[in-house]
């Protein structure tokens, strides 16, 4: 069973729901000082029960979380309601003429969802509820972690003597005023204490969150937490991302036959308007455009890099000014350059078909996708050595396998605008001059298994593990 919000937003992408069912079935949820009524959609899909938690918090213009004026106001009550009604959803919905139960397993993302294990442990398992269940946090970026003030405590349905398992207290630095006592709750926090297990989205960010520098106030909980911690590479959608069938791409290649890849480059460089060379190393980078992605790095490296005879081209939407600085330096490198302000599916897929190599300057990335496509399509990155890059991205190393080279790309580090500009130099070098080892490092990517199934494996062993220990109580 998954079980979302059913959001509806007014436009096209409503359709998502087009095929649930109202199951007619409202429960009462003691919450935010008064009874919040909340209703259950229901698909079955290719062999998957889809609930959706329906409440009118969840229809409104935006994104789930928020909006062009930012996070949502009332999200801690939007993500109260689903936590209290994914709880109760295996107790009372009839899937299929049975409920599902109390032996679950609770697979909660986030600090969104971060309230389910601490319901478990606090508003059922001490009446004899889900005595068996188990609940396996699953953390995709710990910079975000459900934080409100501490007054807020008495809107989450929980027992007063619970308040602990979510106390938080902001540092001095960080308080805003000279009588703030920093007081406040954090619901990852709470997930975190009462979890049966722990999984981030990659090895490298598991240890990670367990540094002072990684773990945003919480690594000396993580860090007491180790015995049940993992990490786990996502997948990717291998059908959506496939070179040899990508509907997105003018032209089809493959590990065996490569001759696709510059011909979709060449027509990348003519779509946006730059010189057609096919020799010329072309550099894309495609993500937010935020400070967590290094795009200040670019920015500052930029006017270097453009001594060299490249062209670089950058997909994304974010921080207005570096929106503004993109359209500002394709007008300085008419050349060399060009930045497509927004995201665009089809685009997205043309750059990582058409660009020689991928740039990734993160300055933390629990696991990174655009890599992994990257691979896929052989166009080689290069990334900063944090998280999830550094777990999937090896380092080139040609003198290894008796001079046949292994590795799939470039991590530098530290970060910063010199070692990332090595970085390059070796790759578009390598690209010029060394031109069996430059396929050596595509067919060594292309080849890499970043599948879901891979993923699945690892999941279900934790899944196993969950059950082998007794579940949080106290």
């Amino acid at each position: 069973m998954v079980v979302s919000p059913r959001y509806l937003n007014g436009t096209s992408s409503d359709k998502r729901f087009s095929s649930a069912l109202d199951l007619d079935c409202h429960i009462k949820i003691s919450c935010f000082g008064g009874m919040q009524s909340v209703a259950f959609f229901h698909e079955y899909r290719e062999g998957v029960d889809w609930v959706f938690v329906d409440h009118p918090s969840y229809h409104r213009p935006g994104n789930p979380y928020g909006d062009s004026h930012g996070a949502f106001g009332d999200n801690q009550f939007r993500f109260t309601l689903l936590c209290h009604a994914a709880c109760e959803a295996p107790l009372v919905l009839p899937l299929g003429g049975f409920t599902y139960g109390e032996k679950c397993l609770f697979l909660v993302n986030d600090w969104h969802a971060s309230l389910v294990p601490v319901l478990l442990a606090a508003k059922y398992r001490p009446y004899g509820v889900y005595k068996n269940a188990r609940s396996i946090l699953v953390i995709h970026n710990l910079a975000h972690q459900g934080v409100e003030p501490a007054v807020t405590y008495n809107n989450l349905g929980l027992p007063p003597e619970w308040y602990k398992a979510l106390e938080w207290v902001f540092p001095t630095w960080a308080r805003t005023h000279a009588l703030d006592t920093g007081e406040a709750v954090n619901v990852l926090k709470g997930a975190i204490v009462t979890a049966d297990r722990i999984l981030t989205v990659s090895q490298g960010y598991a240890w990670e969150i367990t540094t002072a520098e990684g773990g945003y106030g919480l690594h000396e909980l993580l860090t007491s937490r180790k015995i049940i911690l993992n990490g786990i590479t996502n997948g990717i959608d291998v059908s959506e991302w496939d070179p040899s069938l990508d509907e997105h791409i003018p032209f089809h290649y493959s590990a065996k036959d490569l001759s696709g890849k510059v011909q979709c480059k060449t027509a990348l460089q003519k779509e946006l308007g730059l010189p057609i060379r096919p020799d010329c190393p072309l550099i894309g980078f495609i993500g937010r455009l935020d400070y967590q992605k290094g795009i200040d790095l670019i920015q500052l490296a930029m006017p270097e890099l453009m001594k060299d005879d490249v062209q670089f081209v950058m997909l994304g939407s974010g921080n207005p000014q570096f929106q503004d600085w993109m359209r500002a330096t394709e007008s300085a490198y008419k050349d060399k350059f060009r930045g497509w302000v927004g995201f665009n599916v089809p685009i997205s897929h043309k750059i990582t078909a058409g660009c020689d190599i991928l740039l990734m300057p993160s300055r933390f990335e629990p696991c990174g996708l655009n890599q992994l496509y990257a691979m896929r399509y052989g166009t080689v990155p290069v990334v900063h050595g944090t998280g999830g890059l550094r777990d999937t991205v090896e380092n080139f190393n040609p003198f290894a396998q008796e001079g046949s080279g292994e590795g799939t790309g470039w991590t530098f580090s530290p970060l910063s605008i010199e070692s990332m500009l090595a970085a390059l130099g070796l790759a578009i070098e390598t690209y010029r001059k060394h031109k069996s080892a430059w396929e050596g490092l595509m067919k060594r990517g292309m080849e890499k298994d970043f599948t879901w199934e891979n993923a699945a494996i690892q999941y279900e062993q934790v899944f196993e593990w969950a059950f082998t220990d007794l579940p949080y109580i106290s």
